[in-house]
């Protein structure tokens, strides 16, 4: 393990988290102008990161088409983030159940859930803006959600928030310094970059405290259901229907998508800080790397 993995005192990091939170915490329904139009004129994300760019499918569509699709997706990926925290918030509550509430380690789980409810608000007022619908998962993955937050030990706790977390913070990062963005996605990308800073730092340490400590067994069946989240969560970040939006039959541009090494390329970069930190805490070995290398998130992979 490198010396970048190796944690700190658990309630001196909690203490520090709290005092971040303390002086930079945000309510995102005052913090951002809701009442300003989009600008349809502007993309919704980076040209280069939508699922479809490079393909015969991106060359059919109009400017206005491929600026509709950069909104449909980028609020797709808003309802994965809903979904996610909502299985966060309750795996932090139950962290946090068998705990003692006056230690600030426990005491930073809950300031987390109040963040992550003020996002998840804030995702569903962003997708609305975009002029997009709520796409629901389909059946499989809910029942991988709900599986997932009843029976999730603490590795598994915090490697799927830190492996969402990373994702979503690489995306937004690149949308918030890029000033040819629609401004409403680049403002909803720097509130959250700026909270999530703090929920990264929390997963990290308590992650590698915690992996050394569990048996052999654990942490085997911890990699492969690291491994099938992260392959699912991936997989479904941008919704067929965002494709019917746009006039494409959603199955064809599905596939389209699930093929183009532009795409894949993007979620590997979307995944690299996850990857290496995963990588260095040894969860990436065995079967569970290969259901990493078939999601495409791993570097040199096809």
């Amino acid at each position: 393990m490198t010396t970048q993995l190796r944690p700190t005192d658990r309630e001196d990091i909690a203490q520090r988290l709290l005092r971040s939170s303390a002086k930079a915490s945000y309510d995102p329904l005052t913090e951002i102008d809701w009442d300003t139009p989009v600008e349809a004129d502007r993309y919704a994300m980076p040209p280069h990161r939508i699922s479809l760019y490079g393909t015969p499918l991106w060359d059919r569509l109009s400017e206005a088409q491929r600026k509709e699709l950069s909104r449909q997706e980028v609020a797709s990926v808003a309802g994965i983030g809903i979904w996610f925290e909502t299985i966060l918030m309750q795996m932090l509550v139950r962290h946090a159940y068998n705990g003692d509430p006056t230690s600030s380690h426990v005491q930073y789980s809950y300031t987390e859930v109040a963040d992550e409810c003020r996002h998840s608000v804030m995702f569903a007022h962003f997708i609305r803006k975009m002029g997009a619908p709520y796409h629901r998962l389909d059946p499989w993955v809910r029942f991988l959600g709900k599986w997932f937050k009843a029976t999730s030990n603490g590795p598994l706790t915090f490697s799927g928030a830190l492996f969402v977390e990373e994702l979503l913070d690489q995306m937004q990062r690149e949308a918030m310094a890029d000033e040819e963005l629609e401004p409403l996605t680049r403002a909803v990308a720097r509130l959250h970059v700026t909270e999530e800073a703090r929920h990264m730092r929390y997963a990290r340490e308590e992650l590698i405290r915690d992996w050394p400590r569990r048996t052999a067994l654990t942490r085997a069946y911890s990699r492969i259901v690291l491994a099938l989240v992260a392959y699912h969560a991936t997989d479904r970040l941008v919704s067929p229907g965002c494709y019917a939006r746009v006039g494409l039959d959603p199955k064809e541009a599905r596939r389209a998508a699930r093929r183009n090494p532009h795409w894949r390329a993007s979620k590997t970069w979307f995944a690299r800080q996850a990857v290496e930190t995963f990588t260095a805490a040894g969860m990436m070995s065995g079967p569970a790397r290969r259901i990493w290398r078939r999601a495409g998130l791993l570097e040199g992979t096809a």
